[in-house]
């Protein structure tokens, strides 16, 4: 290095706790979820040190940058960024007062307010009762019966994945990448040798007879190959699911590199084909690669026209020899359902079996009122949920049994929503 060449600044030039401060700041997102390591708080008090820290939204952009790398982490780090750089003494005081009552009364929708929550928690002092070693301060020991209770896996699986806390979500990530999805095996056109075969391989039994000297004729015998179909995703990125979205490509990425043949499509305001980066066997990196693709995430819904982009670029590609598709998306339409009609039919018409995967359908009473629901539903042969451990289970489970007669799964949900004559409102 010259001895002209302009010095780095200081990290901390104020000679202060900014350093301090950083370093409990990342300790805090990390326990919030975020991937963020000692890298990351060189880089931020390195990038500080050269912007300054006059200014309150110059300082939040500044290490935003260096912390955040993913779509879904900027409302996590927005609130522990607001919450702790306000004063992380008294945050750390009222977080004790509030912490129990947050982790009990969960509202729903604020799955990341949660997280943060628990990021900020004191950790428990060391001692039986928390309070010390001395009798006086221990608290009562209770003794519970656990007969008849769910486990903690049992509560974990079937617990929605927006309730989850970060531990949680950890376990339930680990939980999916172990996941198998086997479909039922049809049969194809291609041909192959079996002693029991109905048909006869005339070439090869011509083959065989020259070998032998032509005397004697051994007939070999074939039969239809079986395997998987295709099998296409269809997944809705849009504001109204972007809370699941994080599993649901966890789940497509297990999925993709388990078998041979699947496709998978992302769409919001636009359709988006992610098979190449989800083949990748690194998730992290995978899903990294998905998030640049993707322009779209949290927007608006247009199922209508995106699906018709994925009739017209796409269907003769990935849909041939009968695939299987999974719709994913809570129906809600920001276009009223435009031109849902004649895409749904189109891919109904494409696929041999469509199954409708709604995350709304959790609630025992929902009904599918909204235009883009009562579009779709006129054009699935299944329709399941899939907002915990469990329903993904479930679907594994229902893809490996042969496809029951089209149109026929979904019939009691449509007669329900337009009555018997169902098929002519």
């Amino acid at each position: 290095m010259s001895a002209d060449a302009p010095a780095a600044p200081p990290l901390d030039p104020d000679g202060g706790r900014l350093a301090h401060n950083m370093l409990h700041f990342a300790r805090a997102l990390r326990a919030a979820g975020l991937p963020v390591g000692t890298g990351h708080v060189i880089r931020a008090l390195e990038a500080v040190a050269r912007v300054g820290i006059g200014n309150r939204q110059d300082f939040y952009w500044t290490l935003f940058a260096v912390f955040v790398n993913r779509h879904e982490q900027r409302e996590i780090f927005d609130q522990c960024f607001h919450i702790f750089w306000r004063d992380p003494q008294l945050l750390e005081r009222i977080m004790r007062l509030l912490l129990p009552e947050s982790l009990t009364a969960r509202p729903p929708g604020e799955p990341a307010r949660r997280r943060v929550a628990e990021a900020f928690a004191p950790e428990p002092a060391p001692g039986r009762g928390g309070k010390g070693d001395s009798e006086d301060s221990r608290e009562p020991r209770i003794e519970l019966d656990a007969r008849l209770t769910w486990s903690a896996e049992e509560r974990l699986r079937r617990k929605d994945f927006e309730e989850m806390s970060a531990d949680e979500l950890e376990a339930a990530r680990r939980h999916i990448r172990h996941m198998r999805l086997l479909l039922g095996t049809v049969p194809t056109r291609r041909l192959e040798p079996h002693v029991r075969g109905r048909r006869i391989d005339l070439r090869r039994t011509l083959r065989r007879s020259l070998r032998e000297g032509g005397d004697l004729v051994e007939l070999v015998r074939q039969r239809r190959r079986h395997r998987p179909p295709p099998l296409v995703i269809l997944c809705d990125i849009s504001g109204s699911m972007s809370r699941y979205a994080r599993m649901l490509l966890l789940f497509m990425h297990t999925v993709t590199n388990d078998r041979d043949r699947v496709y998978s499509f992302l769409f919001g305001t636009r359709l988006t084909n992610v098979t190449r980066q989800l083949r990748r066997r690194d998730v992290d990196r995978a899903l990294a690669e998905v998030g640049e693709a993707v322009h779209d995430w949290g927007g608006g819904t247009r199922i209508g026209h995106c699906l018709e982009r994925f009739n017209v670029e796409w269907s003769r590609r990935v849909l041939a020899q009968g695939a299987v598709v999974l719709l994913i998306t809570d129906g809600l339409d920001r276009e009223g359902g435009l031109g849902l009609e004649r895409a749904m039919e189109r891919l109904h018409k494409s696929c041999r079996r469509l199954i409708w995967l709604n995350p709304l359908l959790r609630y025992d009473a929902y009904a599918p009122i909204s235009s883009g629901a009562r579009i779709i539903i006129r054009w699935v042969d299944e329709v399941r949920s899939i907002h915990n451990l469990e329903s993904l289970e479930a679907l594994a489970r229902a893809l490996e049994k042969p496809a029951g007669p089209r149109l026929g799964a979904a019939r009691a949900w449509r007669e329900r929503l337009f009555g018997e004559d169902w098929e002519a409102a």
